[in-house]
């Protein structure tokens, strides 16, 4: 454009680009300013100006090409942090670049196949992909795309994690046999069906907590219980992820004690209470002991005899027992083996029996004899026998 002196007044310019009318049009400003250059205002540019008397000057053109900057640092990141959201939470992945112009296109894949979930594309150096509710399925890899004509740049791959709350768990128990009994091993299977790893479970018996078990990768945990009778009621376990605990319902368990062990305790105490009764006799037993060797003792030639069947010599039975039961007498002490000194026991029938027992059809002998002996005390090879002291 010609040289404009101060002398020409009043111009009004105007600025094209490839006949184009650029900014506002017709201005008094000699200047356009363009912010920020794409690759499509690439073209020729030229500026007229006009004089008040309608005289327009065009200025030489000028070819200007834009040229794209390539994008590059692609990367992705999620919303919220570290890649690790709640299950019904919402998602989402921003994909970004570091340096790029023009129209840049976003892509967004999840997995290693690169399914691709969404294409975006604006002139930004960000986008964003959105999961609105967040599921289990959601959990996997993901990576983005960003492109702007100089090819496509992918970012990282970023793992997604769905944190799920545990699901109420399930208590199973298995036993060795269908009928569990007492000294038998339980073993006691806990296990919550969904929830994130690793899961912390508890066990329960009646509220009182047994023992715990970790199961870092799934398929539950067991707790091995042996037995006792204490172990009958209640038990129940308990799941806990960080997010959140569920307990089971309750398992109802009743247990057997076998049949010798009872056989074992009632003889126990059996023999403890004939022992209890029979404690005031062995006393008397003692006395009469004590005053055969008074008596005399025995020549060392002379054999010992046994007791040829005597008549019982009867003593009183201490806390009398009720109508229908055996009464017990008590036999002198006599030498019968060795030197081991005992004591013989007979039971007498009672004359009238009871018209039950005589329904049923129960006879018994006259005269039970029930030997129970007990060692007293050594015997010297001199003693006298009870029956010659006499």
């Amino acid at each position: 454009m010609p040289s404009l002196q101060s002398s020409d007044a009043q111009f009004q310019f105007c600025f094209f680009r490839d006949a184009q009318a650029l900014g506002p049009g017709w201005s008094s400003s000699p200047k356009l300013q363009i912010a920020n250059m794409w690759k499509e205002d690439s073209g020729s540019y030229w500026c007229e100006a006009q004089t008040m008397a309608s005289k327009v000057l065009r200025s030489w053109r000028s070819q200007i090409n834009v040229h794209r900057v390539p994008v590059a640092d692609v990367s992705l990141e999620t919303q919220p942090p570290g890649g690790q959201v709640m299950e019904g939470d919402r998602l989402v992945l921003i994909c970004s670049v570091a340096m790029g112009t023009g129209d840049i296109t976003f892509l967004w894949y999840k997995g290693a196949i690169g399914l691709n979930l969404q294409t975006k594309t604006q002139r930004s150096l960000t986008a964003e992909y959105e999961i609105p509710t967040a599921r289990e399925s959601d959990a996997e890899q993901y990576y983005c795309v960003a492109e702007n004509g100089y090819g496509p740049r992918p970012s990282g791959l970023v793992s997604i994690t769905v944190r799920i709350p545990v699901s109420r768990p399930i208590l199973m128990v298995r036993a060795p046999r269908a009928q569990a009994v007492v000294g038998d091993v339980l073993k006691l299977h806990c296990e919550a069906l969904r929830g994130s790893h690793p899961i912390l479970y508890w066990f329960y018996h009646e509220d009182v907590i047994l023992g715990s078990s970790s199961a870092p990768s799934g398929g539950g945990a067991s707790f091995n219980l042996s037995l006792t009778a204490e172990h009958s009621g209640n038990y129940s376990c308990e799941a806990n992820n960080g997010l959140g605990a569920q307990r089971s319902e309750e398992v109802t368990l009743n247990f057997t004690v076998p049949t010798g062990a009872r056989s074992n305790h009632l003889t126990s105490g059996v023999i403890e209470g004939l022992l209890g009764t029979l404690g005031p006799a062995t006393v008397a037993l003692l006395f009469c002991y004590g005053l055969k060797r008074k008596i005399g003792r025995r020549s060392t030639r002379d054999p010992l005899r046994s007791l040829p069947s005597p008549v019982p010599q009867e003593f009183p039975y201490l806390n009398s027992p009720t109508p229908g039961q055996l009464q017990p007498t008590y036999e002198n002490v006599n030498v019968v083996s060795g030197h081991d000194v005992y004591s013989l026991v007979y039971y007498n029938q009672p004359e009238q029996e009871s018209a039950a027992a005589e329904t049923l059809g129960t006879h018994m002998e006259d005269q039970v004899s029930l030997d129970i002996y007990s060692r007293l005390r050594k015997a010297n090879i001199t003693d006298v026998d009870y029956e010659d002291a006499m």
